[in-house]
């Protein structure tokens, strides 16, 4: 079977002024600070941390703390199955640049940061939940993430990406709050400490199908570690600059402080043994104001979009060329 798979690429700048398009995931990070009455200022204050995080890190002949903003845009690759014109938002992330204020230059970032997929809503929020629903022990569907993974790989190796991007992703997460994280004798100076498990989560198995591995690193005056995915034939400590690591970091951290204040704001720092929670009452608000219930209530919504407008239409093709060899 040759796939008429078609690729698209175009990005919109993440803003105070920035409004969700109809095909954009609203439980993706940047979209859902976008809603609501206060959508302008929650986008003010998070570029704000941004920038202050930034600015606080690369702190080398920068003694004002002030010398770089972070330009965030939205990067939308679309997916034309049947290569008659018909898209279907397949991945959404975002991608730095840096504005050095004092030489006037722009600095290339890094595409990744929050990564988001209607075809992963389809698979944790729709598909994982109907294969346990009667189940006594939870189980993975065989094959689980086949699909997504060979999807990603597909786009990132397309002309269509590569001909805007130079390098390939760095993803980061929240880590997993259903595994223990050891701190280790590895420091990178932008990075900070290196955590390991031994354990992979759900998560990890499902990004090591997209072609990526993970470590986990804690960064100066971070209170916990993060999950940074990248593609497996990288070497994340030496294939990025310190500016484009920071930008990432920046980015990330403070929206991670938005939706997972009780890890990433908390009031103690993750010690040698680290087991992240989410029950934990021993952490600050941010001034960015967001509802946890209803964006897991949209990710089940947004998976059954992909299910009735992707994976039922084109499944016969999607069947073909998954089992390709």
């Amino acid at each position: 079977m040759t796939t008429q798979f078609q690729c698209r690429v175009h990005t919109e700048r993440f803003d105070e002024n920035y409004e969700p398009a109809n095909s954009t995931r609203l439980t993706t990070n940047f979209a859902n600070l976008a809603r609501g009455e206060n959508r302008k200022e929650n986008l003010q204050n998070a570029i704000a941390m941004i920038d202050k995080r930034f600015n606080d890190l690369a702190n080398w002949d920068n003694p004002t703390s002030d010398r770089y903003s972070v330009n965030l845009d939205i990067v939308s690759i679309d997916l034309d199955v049947e290569g008659k014109g018909k898209f279907f938002s397949a991945l959404e992330c975002l991608k730095t640049s840096v504005i050095d204020k004092k030489t006037g230059k722009t600095i290339d970032g890094i595409v990744g940061n929050s990564f988001s997929s209607f075809v992963r809503d389809y698979d944790f929020s729709v598909l994982l939940l109907d294969y346990n629903k009667d189940k006594p022990e939870f189980t993975v569907p065989e094959g689980y993430g086949d699909l997504h993974g060979k999807l990603f790989k597909h786009l990132l190796a397309s002309p269509e990406y590569k001909a805007q991007f130079k390098k390939l992703p760095v993803i980061c997460l929240s880590v997993a709050t259903t595994r223990t994280y050891h701190k280790t004798t590895n420091v990178h100076p932008i990075l900070g400490v290196e955590y390991e498990q031994n354990d992979y989560s759900l998560t990890d198995a499902y990004f090591a199908k997209m072609g990526l591995k993970v470590r986990y690193f804690m960064p100066p005056k971070s209170v916990a570690p993060y999950a940074f995915y990248f593609d497996e034939n990288a070497d994340l400590l030496n294939d990025y600059t310190n500016i484009e690591l920071i930008s990432t970091i920046a980015t990330m951290e403070a929206f991670q402080k938005i939706y997972r204040p009780e890890i990433y704001n908390a009031n103690s720092v993750a010690g040698q043994v680290y087991k992240p929670s989410l029950t934990s009452k021993d952490y600050s608000l941010t001034k960015v104001e967001y509802d946890r219930v209803e964006r897991t209530q949209l990710a089940v919504k947004q998976g059954k979009y992909a299910e009735e407008h992707f994976i039922k239409p084109y499944k016969a093709l999607l069947d073909a060329w998954l089992n390709e060899k």
